[in-house]
């Protein structure tokens, strides 16, 4: 709990000042891992749990009184525990909201206490208690065992102890300083492990940059630096050069880098962007890691900043390798993207060959692919250039256009008064009109808005934001803000001690950020955490005086921003380390729908990262969540029914839904099929849930399997893909096949096999391949030709179509009346099958296998099979190390054994000594399906000699103790085959 928590847990500062833990992956990690500890201490060192802390550990709690039971005094809202110190003091003690706890007894109990509320718990008293273990045993005691050596015996600790005369009982709490520094130590090599594995960091640009600037560090005129320099030579796999505990923080590497005209910079690269550092020169420092200025989006900018001589001349040098691009056009691009503030030019090794191409579009965006942008994001581009409609002549336009522009030349030449007066003649017109919106453009009006904002006269600014508002609705609009560079000024707003400023100017990036670009500009000018701040205003939302009314629509109109702002993947990160995950929790208790919307809407399009997930789980949301599911607004619930969907593909969030009684207000949306925004987002929510079968059956009792049948026509796809995602879970449940038969669902689910959505198809097959577990269900899906369709889908060119199909068709073949006939009269279904085995995809490649096991079972089919090459194809999958596929490919490889010398044929193609590998899976179903085969295999002598000398019969032997009946008789037939063997060769050498 002290160098896992300063070195691998990630920090936020939140406006208050105070850091607070980020909810990323990594920290829940840490989180359980402690708790896990604190909830086994006093039942694994019962004599150290005793041990009163030297300082009690103190933090705010979610715990009251009627939370404690026995052995507690409670009295009104306050707790103590009976248990109690030397001088009388209680071992634990509540003053709500504040808790006391001094021994790790008390600490265990208090955790068990909170129950679903234990991580929250363990959170909270980390991040008031820093450095816990200097207040469990004192600093001086800490810092006396901390100088000793790793390997010091506890003896000599012990004695260490005492000549300090440092407390009573210096047994116990030597022996709690090792277990509290063991702990610790496994906590941050098990951290280190992860974050070794998980991190995946993109140094290639960083790498790029500093390889440009170093050639700007020759001697003569083209010099703009001395130096530049990494300050460790060691790269990771992954292309960093920070240590791995650094890498958690998104840190890539270090620079020393030495201006011409200034002091010596040192500079950590990271996956956020550039800053200044402490100075790193050892990696044991750790002061050296902090930063020591503002956070820049790349080097050029920083040094920029830093450097007079550099920002000086490196735009020269940039454009003499701007030069080397001879086609027009893309040098175009790159100067504007580079003038814009949104890309670093990094030129690639650049080939002369590429300047004699013809000009075609394709080869300009190749050219452009060649340049390195600073800002990637998996995110598309919401909206497309929209060609802009004119009137053909003037005198179409109307006289509103005119007058506009009228006003607009005013603004231009007046004085304060004369401005302020002309911006509310503008606001008099019906602004979000496209006329209107045009005429201020067209006349340089923007240009004019944007300039006001930099003014010192706040009437001006408020005026140029209330129409910069309206505007900025228009697609054409919003993009010239950005591209003349308004949308820097707007966020500067944003620190304005004016409330109705700040309030104007969220509301104008909330219109702005709707694009890519946009959001990028917010977040490199340092928005994400400007808007986040905006957020923190009362807890109390219900009673409000009109101050805090102002703060309450300030922070409304910031959540506006960061719903706009939260498409962006980066902006996502950004809002999760600016602290804004424990600020929209607490706006979402608001009474307020207009409120409630803009928050929900950003948790909803943020809950597609798992930190966010996880977030939502451990600030209680989900509770708020299911409240607003029964709002009377249409809007309100749809987003609460999408952050649902996103998040309940965690099981602990399925069961927080049903435990909050979500699961009808989710079905009673469903009567709400006109809107289908929000059907897509019930539906989904509702095929999430249904994934633990305690919520089916709850869905049961609601009659949702009925109307979701309803649903499965006239709909669309975005609709039909939840729906159907819902029934293959329902059809799980054995009860439900028939239902869903009786409703009529097989027919529209076999209807639906013709489509050519691929998420669609792949819930459809699923469904489809449920349904036909069941007898009567398969025998409607082979009269609907519906067996003939599910086959055709494996030509479908998604790999997980094609597994799908192939999971589907297993029921199918096993249930069918006469299977071996209805494989046989698909042609070329055989054939198709087995070239599937050339996938280079597990899932398909499982989901193949576990359907030619069903198809075998029929020798005709089977003969089919062997005469396509299907033995060779299986023989060559037996390398693979994936459980799931090894289970299959071994129960194929066994029914192909009954057919002709395929027995043989196995063995000379090798897959037997892979086979026996399989035996050491940890997987019991690879054991079953091994055995199985082996036990086939084995009925050729050659297959037993290559079987023996693997080793087969030790572990063979050990299987046939098993419970698995099945096991067991394949495991003792193989060893009886090798065992006749080997008999019969003793024979025939005494008898020879």
């Amino acid at each position: 709990m002290g160098l896992s928590l300063t070195r691998a847990a990630q920090w936020t500062t939140a406006t208050s000042g105070t850091g607070k833990l980020e909810l990323t992956p990594m920290n829940v990690f840490l989180l359980k891992e402690i708790l896990h500890f604190v909830e086994q201490f006093s039942s694994q060192h019962p004599q150290e749990a005793e041990n009163v802390f030297e300082d009690p550990l103190h933090w705010s709690t979610t715990l009251v009184a009627s939370d404690f039971k026995t052995d507690y005094d409670i009295s009104d809202s306050d707790v103590q525990s009976h248990e109690k110190d030397c001088e009388g003091h209680p071992l634990l003690q509540l003053s709500p909201p504040t808790v006391y706890v001094r021994s790790f007894s008390q600490l265990s109990k208090l955790v068990h206490l909170a129950d679903d509320k234990k991580l929250e718990e363990v959170q909270a008293c980390l991040e008031e208690n820093r450095d816990p273990v200097v207040k469990i045993l004192g600093p001086s005691f800490v810092s006396t065992l901390e100088k000793e050596d790793a390997h010091t015996d506890v003896l000599s600790l012990v004695d260490k102890v005492k000549e300090k005369d440092q407390g009573k009982n210096p047994e116990v709490k030597v022996k709690l300083f090792l277990l509290l520094q063991n702990m610790d130590n496994q906590l941050l090599s098990k951290c280190l492990k992860e974050i070794a594995g998980q991190v995946s960091l993109d140094p290639t640009a960083v790498k790029n940059e500093v390889e440009l600037l170093k050639k700007f560090c020759s001697e003569g005129e083209k010099r703009v630096l001395k130096l530049v320099r990494y300050t460790s030579d060691y790269i990771y796999s992954n292309g960093c050069r920070s240590p791995l505990w650094r890498q958690v923080h998104g840190e890539i590497c270090y620079l020393v880098i030495e201006p011409c005209d200034t002091e010596t910079l040192y500079i950590t690269c990271s996956s956020a962007g550039v800053f200044l550092n402490g100075g790193i020169k050892q990696e044991e420092e750790e002061s050296g890691y902090e930063r020591t200025s503002d956070m820049y989006k790349d080097l050029v900018t920083l040094l920029k900043s830093r450097s007079p001589h550099f920002a000086e001349n490196i735009n020269k040098q940039l454009n003499t390798c701007l030069e080397l691009l001879n086609n027009d056009y893309v040098r175009k691009i790159i100067i504007f993207k580079i003038e814009a503030g949104i890309m670093t030019l990094i030129p690639h090794h650049y080939s002369k060959a590429e300047e004699n191409k013809p000009s075609k579009s394709s080869g300009e965006e190749k050219s452009v692919s060649q340049i390195t942008f600073s800002e990637s994001s998996s995110e598309s581009e919401e909206e497309e250039e929209q060609p802009e409609r004119r009137p053909e002549s003037n005198t179409d336009l109307p006289s509103e256009y005119w007058q506009i522009q009228k006003l607009v030349k005013y603004l231009k030449g007046g004085d304060q008064t004369a401005t302020v007066l002309t911006l509310c003649a503008m606001m008099d017109f019906n602004l979000m009109q496209e006329t209107c919106q045009l005429a201020i453009r067209d006349v340089g009006g923007l240009e004019v808005l944007i300039n006001l904002l930099d003014t010192d006269e706040v009437k001006c600014k408020i005026g140029s934001l209330k129409i910069l508002r309206k505007i900025s609705h228009n697609v054409q609009i919003r993009r010239t803000i950005v591209d003349m560079g308004g949308l820097q000024s707007i966020v500067k707003i944003l620190d304005s001690p004016v409330k109705d400023l700040k309030a104007l100017a969220a509301k104008t990036v909330a219109n702005v950020a709707r694009f890519r670009r946009a959001r990028t500009t917010v977040r490199q000018y340092g928005g994400i955490k400007k808007l986040v701040s905006l957020l923190d205003c009362v807890p109390n939302l219900a009673d409000l005086t009109a101050n805090q009314e102002k703060d309450v629509e300030v922070a409304r109109c910031g959540a506006l921003a960061l719903w706009s702002c939260s498409k962006s993947t980066k902006n996502k990160e950004a809002i999760r380390k600016a602290g804004g995950i424990p600020l929209l929790g607490r706006l979402l208790k608001s009474p307020h729908e207009n409120m409630l919307i803009p928050v929900v809407g950003t948790l909803q399009e943020c809950a597609s990262e798992e930190s966010y997930r996880i977030a939502i789980q451990m600030f209680g949301m989900i509770k708020d969540l299911v409240k607003n599911l029964s709002s009377d607004n249409d809007e309100l619930q749809m987003h609460c029914a999408s952050a649902i969907f996103k998040c309940a593909e965690d099981k602990q969030t399925r069961d927080l839904v049903r435990k909050y009684s979500g699961l009808q207000p989710l079905v009673l949306l469903l009567s709400k099929s006109d809107n289908k925004q929000l059907l897509a987002a019930a539906t989904g929510a509702i095929w999430k849930c249904s994934i633990s079968m305690e919520n089916v059956a709850k869905f049961q009792e609601y009659k949702a399997l009925e109307t979701l049948v309803r649903l499965l026509s006239d709909q669309p796809e975005e609709v039909l893909v939840n729906v159907v995602g819902a029934l293959g879970e329902f059809a799980l449940i054995p009860a439900n096949k028939a239902n869903i038969r009786k409703c009529g669902g097989i027919k529209s689910l076999v209807n639906l096999l013709t489509g050519t959505n691929q998420a669609l198809l792949v819930n459809v097959t699923k469904a489809v391949g449920a349904c036909a577990t069941d007898m009567d269900n398969m025998a409607i899906i082979d009269q609907l030709d519906g067996v003939r369709l599910v086959w055709s889908l494996l030509k479908n060119p998604s790999a997980d179509v094609q597994s799908s199909a192939a999971w589907a068709l297993c029921p199918c073949i096993k249930n069918a009346k006469d299977a071996g006939e209805m494989v046989r009269s698909l042609v070329g279904g055989l054939e198709l099958i087995v070239n599937l085995l050339k996938s280079t995809n597990n899932e398909v490649l499982a989901s193949i296998c576990a359907a030619i096991a069903k198809i075998a079972k029929d020798k005709e089919n089977l003969a089919v099979l062997t005469d396509h090459g299907v033995v060779p194809l299986l023989a060559k999958l037996t390398n693979m190390t994936d459980d799931r596929l090894r289970r299959h490919l071994a129960e194929a490889i066994g029914h192909c054994c009954m057919w002709g010398s395929n027995r043989a044929s196995f063995g000379d193609a090798g897959a037997v000594a892979p086979l026996v590998r399989y035996l050491k899976s940890k997987d019991k179903a690879v054991h079953q399906s091994t055995a199985m085969a082996l036990y086939q295999l084995s009925k050729n002598p050659n297959n037993c000699i290559a079987m023996h000398e693997k080793g087969v019969v030790k572990p063979l032997i050990h299987f046939m103790g098993s419970d698995d009946e099945t096991l067991q008789e394949a495991a003792a037939g193989c060893v009886r085959n090798v065992r006749l063997l080997a008999l019969a060769n003793r024979n025939a050498l005494l008898f020879r």
